[in-house]
């Protein structure tokens, strides 16, 4: 019983602290297209058929994040986060994770076929060998970036860790939509995150309670142009 007061106590104590709720929309746009192409190319060309366009309103893996370290209460003796990302049917499931910095990710091979985990990124590489179902291999991140993984033996095999700064951040949905609970009240820098667009950054003011409304339509218009 003595053990758990102080357990009690903290967890109290968090949830006595102010805090509200970000919630909002993500959209994506492509490139304009320009007068007089309204037929978008010659795409009935035979040379053309494995050329797949961009379906923008169909992209997922959008992840929404504050962008800066935030102090958060954790409960003395609680375990560091963990996290997992499978290899399965010859595919990392999911394609994207994201995780705080500091959580460690489990690697599992559940195929009947060796797969060889590794990465070059600045953020974090690593190298987990040729591995069966003997093991599982554990890798933490400990500091926010970009992680893309890949199979040294499967061309096709290729994931993205994004490693975020702090606990606050939601993928969105499948209605594009996300929400962020227990954010103490301040004002920070709110970004939207996806793998083929810039990403978008809004000043935003978390009320002590309640919630506050960010939408992003995020696309090409970021980018310089030359």
């Amino acid at each position: 019983m003595k053990r758990l007061i102080p357990l009690l106590v903290a967890l109290a104590g968090a949830s006595l602290l102010p805090a509200g709720t970000i919630t909002g929309t993500v959209k994506a746009s492509g490139a304009p297209t320009p007068e007089g192409a309204a037929g978008a190319g010659n795409y009935q060309s035979r040379r053309y058929k494995f050329a797949e366009k961009v379906d923008y309103d169909r992209l997922t893996d959008f992840v929404i994040y504050i962008d800066a370290p935030i102090a958060s209460v954790t409960p003395a003796g609680s375990t560091p986060p963990v996290a997992i990302t499978t290899q399965k049917n010859a595919v990392f499931e999911p394609h994207v994770l994201a995780i705080a910095a500091g959580t460690t990710v489990k690697w599992p091979n559940e195929d009947d076929i060796y797969h060889n985990v590794f990465s070059m990124s600045e953020t974090k590489e690593f190298n987990l060998g040729l591995y069966h179902q003997e093991k599982t291999p554990l890798v933490t991140f400990d500091k926010p970036g970009r992680v893309d993984v890949f199979c040294a033996i499967h061309s096709q095999m290729y994931c993205i860790i994004l490693v975020v700064p702090n606990h606050f951040f939601a993928k969105v949905d499948a209605n594009r939509t996300f929400t962020i609970r227990d954010v103490p009240a301040g004002t920070y820098k709110l970004r939207a995150w996806h793998e083929r667009l810039p990403s978008q950054v809004k000043e935003i003011v978390v009320p002590a309670e309640g919630e506050v409304r960010v939408d992003f339509n995020l696309g090409l218009a970021e980018l310089p142009k030359y």
